[in-house]
């Protein structure tokens, strides 16, 4: 297993507090002999009408020195957990969470803008010190 990030439980209770049960921590998925774990599984039920919706979060902290170097990893796994998800569990919105930091200065970059517009990278953006949900970004 994957180590943990260290925000992974300030990202899980900001979405517990937004009404989201977590179903799986990791999300642990098997595609073509290879086995996958995003950091968590959510679900709530937004009303009777519209049943359940279903998210998958990957955590990210961008608190080591390279910050391409992070952004390189989490679009790399985005991308593959993306086509993980649509293969196995095509009802599941995949998100990146990222630190309210790192969204203000790295992910405003013109650079950092372009790819995630071309890889329609839905973000999560929240706050580890009060441990809340920010913003949705799709």
């Amino acid at each position: 297993m994957s180590a943990r990030d260290i925000f992974h439980d300030a990202v899980r209770k900001g979405l517990e507090d937004e009404g989201w049960v977590i179903t799986d921590d990791p999300l642990k998925i098997r595609v073509g002999r290879v086995d996958m774990q995003i950091d968590l599984g959510a679900e709530r039920v937004i009303a009777a009408s519209r049943g359940d919706e279903k998210i998958a979060v990957e955590i990210k902290s961008f608190v080591n020195a390279s910050n391409i170097y992070e952004f390189h990893t989490a679009v790399g796994q985005f991308i593959n957990y993306r086509v993980a998800l649509e293969e196995k569990q095509s009802d599941r919105l995949l998100y990146l969470a990222i630190p309210e930091s790192a969204y203000q200065t790295f992910f405003n970059l013109p650079f950092v803008q372009v790819v995630i517009k071309k890889f329609q990278i839905y973000l999560i953006v929240y706050d580890p010190t009060n441990e809340v949900i920010l913003q949705w970004i799709n």
